[in-house]
C-alpha cells in the first residue's frame, strides 16, 4: 500500500512538557486523514513535524517517501499548509497575495498571475481580486488563504483546524473545497475540533490525546468500536427517569448516560429493543421517545477519553505555537 504520510513513534518535548509521546500515523495517497482532538492534543506539533518546521526528538516520518528532516527541502517542494489563522498579508489584494507567493516559488510573473487568475476563480474570490485582503469576511481570508497554499500544486495538504471560527455556511464551503481536492488526487492531512468535519471529510481517523493516539479507523471503525449505535429513551414523565436509567443500565450493561430526562447507552446488538420495549411496560414507565441511531464521533471521543473533545488551552500545544517565532 503507498503511503503519501507515514509517521512512527513521533516524541517531541518542549523542556518538562511532552507534546509527541510515541506518535505514528499513515495517510493514503489520495485521501484525507482526520486528526481529531482538542487544543494542547498534540496535532499541531504533529503537523509542524510532517511540514519539516519541527524537527522530532524521536521517531521518523516521511511525505511521498521523502524524510521530513533529512530531505526536508524535497517535502517543501510537495506540500501546502494552511494553518488555524490566516497568514495572508492584510494589505495586499487577492491577486497580489497569490502572485508574491507564486513568484517565491519561483514562478515568473506572467506564470504567477495565471496560476493566481486561475485559484481567484476556483475560490469563488473574482470580483473581490484588486480588494486588500483586511476588507475580506472570514470565510474569504480562510479561502485564500487555502488558495495560497494551494499556489505551489502540492500533492500532500496540511490543514491545521482550517474552520476554526467560521459561521457554518463558510465550513460547509471549505469541505466541499476539501472535497474537490481530494477528487484531484490531492492527499490531505486535517487537524480538527469539530467532529462532525472529521465524519463528513476523513476517510480515516486518528485520535490523539495527551500527545498519543488512542484509536485510529475509518469514522464506522470507531463507532461501531465502542458500540456501533445508541439507544434513546426519554420518559413522559420525569419522575420514570430513575427507573429508566435503572432498566437500561441492567439490559445494556457499561456506559448508560443521563443527560436531563434523556437515557442513552451504547448497543451492539439491537435485539436489546425489545427487551426494552417489555421491561418498560412491565414497569409501567410511559416513554416520549425510544429510539436507536447511530453512534456519533463525540461519543466515541467521550468513549474513548472519557471527555469531549472541546477546545481547551493546555500546555503542550501553546509551547509548540510559541515556537514559531
Amino acid at each position: 500500500m503507498t503511503y503519501a504520510i507515514q509517521a512512527e513513534g513521533l516524541v517531541k518535548r518542549f523542556g518538562e512538557t511532552v507534546a509527541l509521546d510515541g506518535v505514528s500515523l499513515t495517510a493514503r495517497a489520495g485521501t484525507v486523514l482526520g486528526v481529531l482532538g482538542p487544543n494542547g492534543a498534540g496535532k499541531t506539533t504533529a503537523v509542524r513535524i510532517l511540514a519539516t518546521l519541527l524537527r522530532p526528538d524521536e521517531g521518523r516520518a516521511t511525505v511521498d517517501g521523502h524524510d521530513v528532516v533529512r530531505e526536508a527541502h524535497q517535502v517543501r517542494q510537495l506540500i501546502g499548509l494552511t494553518g488555524q489563522y490566516a497568514s495572508v498579508d492584510e494589505m495586499l489584494t487577492g491577486t497580489e497575495n497569490l502572485v508574491m507567493i507564486g513568484r517565491l516559488l519561483g514562478l515568473s510573473r506572467p506564470e504567477a498571475k495565471a496560476r493566481a487568475a486561475e485559484l481567484l476563480e476556483r475560490f469563488e474570490l473574482w470580483d473581490a481580486r484588486d480588494r486588500p485582503a483586511k476588507t475580506y469576511s472570514g470565510g474569504m481570508r480562510r479561502r485564500l488563504d487555502l488558495a495560497a497554499s494551494l499556489v505551489g500544486r502540492p500533492s500532500v495538504l496540511f490543514l491545521d483546524e482550517p474552520t476554526t471560527g467560521l459561521d457554518p455556511h463558510a465550513r460547509g464551503g471549505l469541505w466541499d473545497t476539501v472535497r474537490g481536492l481530494v477528487d484531484d488526487g490531492v492527499t490531505v492531512l486535517l487537524t480538527t475540533q469539530y467532529l462532525e468535519e472529521a465524519d463528513q471529510l476523513a476517510d480515516e481517523i486518528a485520535v490523539i490525546d495527551s500527545g498519543q493516539v488512542i484509536a485510529h479507523g475509518t469514522p464506522d471503525e470507531l463507532k461501531t468500536q465502542v458500540g456501533g449505535q445508541v439507544l434513546q429513551v426519554r420518559p413522559v414523565d420525569d419522575r420514570d427517569r430513575e427507573t429508566v436509567a435503572g432498566l437500561v443500565s441492567v439490559v445494556v450493561g457499561d456506559g448508560m448516560q443521563v443527560e436531563g430526562d434523556l437515557v442513552t447507552a451504547p448497543v451492539t446488538d439491537p435485539a436489546v429493543l425489545p427487551t426494552i420495549v417489555r421491561r418498560l411496560d412491565d414497569a409501567g414507565v410511559l416513554v416520549a421517545e425510544l429510539s436507536l441511531r447511530k453512534s456519533t464521533l463525540d461519543e466515541v471521543f467521550l468513549a474513548l477519553t472519557g471527555h469531549r473533545a472541546e477546545p481547551t488551552d493546555t500546555l503542550p500545544e501553546l509551547v509548540a505555537e510559541g515556537s514559531r517565532a
